[in-house]
């Protein structure tokens, strides 16, 4: 710099006298779209004094050592921002009033650089120190908002885990769930249901990835889903039935908060059954199918009443033990009526005659048996028996239809 030219320095004190002005000019610009900002400068007028003149001062070190590093301000501005996220006010609003107090600051600092003479080229050094500085804090601030942010989902997600974990646990008390949900910010509903997705399928992850906050996303592997709030409200099921197409879904049945371990249960179960496709719905609503899931909630037992109950077949080929089978579960299912059976298998008439005269031949007087029938529903109603050596039989939609 020149020796003749005025240093920037000695602009300090004149600032400084018209500080109490400038905060004021600064304070009614704010009054209309933030008064929050303008009530603060108000209210905090001695400490915000204080702190424009460290501004200044640092204002002018940038001018003129174009010092890159910042100062103690960032963290002051970092703090100022998470401060704006835990108030719930949006991130632009003090954006904005940076810029509006940079506007009056300069047209005052500039003002004061005329009457002292300062050279065009200092001038324009402290512009960009101002823009700079500007910047800094506004980087700063954001920096702040976006770690309060991110600090505030981290801790919300660990309290909502949390819930969850006790709610599909069986030691929960209304009062341990209540107290945990306060903590999570959720709203504990009278009904609550679990869903329980493919894993693997991106169709649920995506599905999941909508669901809002009303809804506890949980990961616990080797299950993925969620407790979907208010499970019988109107149109939920409708709602539930197009989100979740596709995903591999199980919807357990709507229970009481305290008893939702039982709806995950159920809704496990039902899951395998999905998966080994006993139940082929899309999704699977499991309070349309809780026959089907009480029968196969012991998979081995069942396999063992099939075993007895299908005795009579074990000598028959694959394919004729296939058509015996599926005949039998058509004949209890339509209580013998052979015109309904032919239709339902899409055979003839004598074709069934035939085939119940040969289940006739193999079971004898069981066939007559209530009790024999009654094991015999269960066996061949709800999902495809195994063949001897263990490979399901195959089975028409129309039986699986009938399981329903």
């Amino acid at each position: 710099m020149d020796e003749s030219e005025t240093p920037l320095t000695a602009l300090v004190p004149a600032i400084a006298d018209r500080m109490p002005e400038l905060l004021d000019e600064v304070r009614a610009a704010l009054a209309d779209d933030w008064p929050d900002y303008a009530s603060f400068l108000a209210e905090n007028h001695l400490e915000v004094a204080v702190a424009a003149d460290a501004a200044l001062r640092r204002l002018v070190e940038l001018a003129e050592a174009a010092d890159e590093e910042g100062g103690g301000e960032r963290e002051l501005f970092e703090e100022i921002g998470r401060l704006q996220w835990q108030q719930g006010r949006d991130l632009t609003h003090l954006m904005s009033a940076y810029q509006m107090g940079a506007r009056v600051f300069w047209h005052h600092v500039s003002a004061v650089a005329v009457d002292h003479g300062i050279a065009p080229r200092a001038i324009a050094a402290l512009a960009e120190a101002v823009f700079l500085f500007v910047d800094r804090l506004s980087s700063s601030s954001a920096r702040g908002y976006v770690l309060a942010q991110s600090e505030a989902a981290a801790n919300r997600g660990r309290l909502r885990d949390e819930l969850v974990a006790l709610l599909l646990s069986d030691r929960a008390d209304r009062n341990a769930v209540d107290a945990a949900a306060n903590r999570a910010d959720w709203r504990v509903p009278a009904e609550l249901a679990v869903v329980l997705v493919g894993p693997d399928n991106p169709i649920a992850h995506r599905a999941l990835a909508r669901m809002d906050s009303t809804h506890l996303v949980f990961h616990r592997p080797p299950l993925l889903g969620a407790i979907i709030a208010s499970p019988s409200s109107p149109g939920r099921r409708s709602r539930l039935s197009r989100a979740l197409r596709g995903a591999e879904a199980v919807v357990g049945f709507a229970v009481s908060p305290e008893r939702l371990p039982a709806s995950l249960h159920v809704a496990e179960i039902a899951a395998r059954l999905q998966h080994n496709g006993v139940l082929t719905d899309d999704p699977v609503f499991t309070d349309e199918h809780l026959d089907a899931i009480i029968v196969h909630r012991d998979a081995r037992m069942l396999e063992v009443l099939r075993g007895q109950t299908l005795a009579p077949l074990d000598g028959q080929s694959p394919a004729s033990r296939e058509r015996l089978c599926e005949t039998l579960a058509a004949w209890l299912w339509h209580m013998g009526d052979r015109q309904a059976i032919a239709a339902d298998l899409h055979v003839h008439p004598q074709t069934v005659r035939y085939r119940l005269a040969r289940l006739h031949e193999l079971f004898g007087e069981q066939l007559d048996d209530p009790g024999t029938r009654a094991r015999l529903s269960l066996a061949l109603g709800w999902g495809a028996p195994q063949e001897p050596g263990g490979r399901p039989a195959a089975r028409t939609s129309e039986a699986r239809g009938r399981a329903r």
